[in-house]
């Protein structure tokens, strides 16, 4: 099932994993939109470089460490996600209770490993 994914913190660097995940969510069939700081295409995604209204994301992928998370909290419960994955490095328990306390659904876990066995 197509599960359109916000990769919030994407890199054009091949090494990082948010590049690797916007890889990965395509080769599994997931629609995917992309924000970082520096503008770019990956794989035909646009990493935008100005937050947009997206409609219908399913999941967030965080790759933000928890410091700069805190400037995109509104932003994410804009969105309405169904969940958000907080991958390794990017935990953060302020933004789990604005999540539970929004109705948001997140995971500790990692995008890769979750997409590699079959749990996305």
């Amino acid at each position: 099932m197509n599960k359109k994914t916000l990769v919030l913190g994407a890199s054009l660097k091949p090494e990082r994993y948010s590049n690797i995940a916007i890889h990965r969510l395509l080769n599994n069939e997931h629609d995917v939109v992309a924000f970082g700081i520096k503008p770019g295409e990956v794989r035909d995604v646009v990493i935008d470089t100005e937050l947009k209204n997206y409609e219908d994301i399913d999941t967030v992928s965080l790759y933000l460490n928890p410091k700069r998370q805190e400037a995109y909290y509104d932003y994410i419960i804009s969105l309405n996600p169904k969940r958000v994955i907080f991958n390794p490095g990017t935990e953060n328990p302020e933004l789990y209770q604005i999540l539970k306390d929004n109705n948001i659904a997140f995971e500790v876990a990692c995008t890769l490993v979750l997409l590699g066995t079959n749990q996305y």
